[in-house]
């Protein structure tokens, strides 16, 4: 089984997120939800969003809400 496009770039978009607020990206990665589809490989079902429209810091808590 191998990742598809959709996945690494939820991958990327976790990451980006993860820098741009300075949080662990444990948290993301974990909450990730896997789903396989045929040739593509494994799909995330809830790909991480990237707020870019305000300069607030992001809490744990926020954080724990952009994965469920």
């Amino acid at each position: 089984m191998h990742l598809s496009n959709q996945a690494l770039g939820a991958i990327m978009l976790a990451l980006q997120e993860s820098l741009m607020t300075q949080t662990d990206i444990v948290p993301i990665l974990k909450g990730f939800e896997l789903e396989p589809s045929g040739e593509e490989g494994l799909i995330v079902t809830n790909p991480p969003t990237i707020r870019v429209s305000n300069d607030e810091t992001v809490s744990e808590e926020e954080l724990k809400e952009m994965v469920k």
